[in-house]
């Protein structure tokens, strides 16, 4: 067991970079703070009022509850697993309902959690009827000796589990939104003759992965991550969300972190891992970690990540044009932004 210290120092983390959205001020360090992210990509400033609304009501909704919950003296790995649960619910995004479709048009979700108290972990992959993902990678990491279940042994796994955990047919998860974009992705490659790869959607879209890093009043600090993956993937196919060290890592040590964009970028830098390895080795603070990580490691396009250190310190590091997240702590921050900054809501 590790002992985590309730160590509180005073905060800040400085831009490094214009895309970068870490917060910096001379308050003192907040007893309680979370960081939500919605997915990055190239969402454009002339999308419908519906759409913005859809998205920063959502991010504003996850974030008071979640705030709530801190407040109330919530651990983080239950405001983390609340917080994406309502995000799960939420068809604006990419998880639960909203997930994308495959390419056969049905829908394979990914999660995974993690507590950076104990560094105790799960995960599942590919799971087709389980309402709420994040709640069964929770379940994986304390009714198991495993961290990841995926596809039928997950779905067995809940199974096992009866009403301890909620069913639903995979039809569920379907959007009049996401059957759209499954259509016009597979006009497109019927139109082309070049190969595909594993992400020829529209780049002007939002990847709608959503992911929540806690610090609680006690001084831990936990993270998770829920997905749809992307529309049109092949069969089988698992992204980062549910690999611990790619797309989720929380560690009391060092910090908390949820990615988000194309996964096996992610996969192939260890991207969670890197940037709790570079604080940890060259003593770097979680906002140059991350933006290290964001601009020099990744590509542009490649996505974005946030993370929160034990301090409260938080990092919103994104190599596209946007990212929707939501900032929030118990000083009474409270911020939605999907561009550079914070929109004035």
């Amino acid at each position: 067991m590790r002992t985590a210290l309730l160590l509180f120092a005073a905060a800040g983390a400085a831009c490094v970079s214009p895309l970068n959205t870490s917060h910096a001020d001379s308050s003192p360090p907040p007893a309680y703070a979370l960081v939500i992210h919605g997915g990055a990509g190239y969402p454009s400033r002339d999308m419908s009022p519906e759409q913005y609304a859809g998205l920063t009501s959502g991010m504003q909704g996850a974030l008071s509850a979640g705030l709530a919950s801190l407040e109330g003296g919530a651990p983080a790995l239950d405001v983390v697993e609340l917080v994406i649960q309502i995000l799960e619910s939420d068809s604006n995004f990419n998880s639960g309902v909203g997930a994308v479709c495959t390419a056969n048009g049905g829908h394979e979700l990914d999660a995974s959690i993690m507590d950076g108290e104990t560094l105790a972990c799960g995960a599942v992959g590919g799971v087709t009827t389980v309402e709420h993902p994040i709640a069964l990678a929770r379940l994986v990491m304390e009714e198991t000796r495993h961290v990841l279940f995926v596809a039928d042994g997950a779905e067995a796994f809940a199974d096992s589990l009866g009403d301890r955990v909620s069913r639903v047919p995979n039809s569920f998860f379907d959007t009049e939104r996401t059957k759209a974009s499954l259509k016009a992705l597979l006009d497109r490659r019927a139109d082309e003759s070049a190969s595909k790869t594993a992400d020829d959607s529209d780049p002007n879209e939002i990847k709608g992965t959503v992911g929540c890093v806690v610090l609680d009043s006690y001084g831990h600090l936990a993270a998770g991550t829920s997905t749809g993956g992307l529309t049109g993937k092949s069969f089988g196919r698992i992204g980062d969300s549910p690999i611990i060290g790619a797309g989720t890592y929380a560690d009391d040590e060092t910090c908390a972190i949820s990615c988000t964009g194309v996964g096996e970028e992610y996969i192939r830098y260890a991207v969670a891992r890197d940037i709790s390895a570079r604080m940890e080795y060259l003593g770097m603070g979680v906002a140059e970690a991350c933006d290290v990580v964001i601009h020099e490691v990744l590509k542009p396009g490649d996505g974005g990540v946030i993370g929160i250190d034990r301090q409260g310190n938080v990092a919103m590091s994104f190599n596209t044009t946007g990212m929707v997240r939501a900032v929030g702590n118990s000083q009474g921050r409270f911020d939605v932004g999907i561009w550079e900054g914070f929109e004035d809501l």
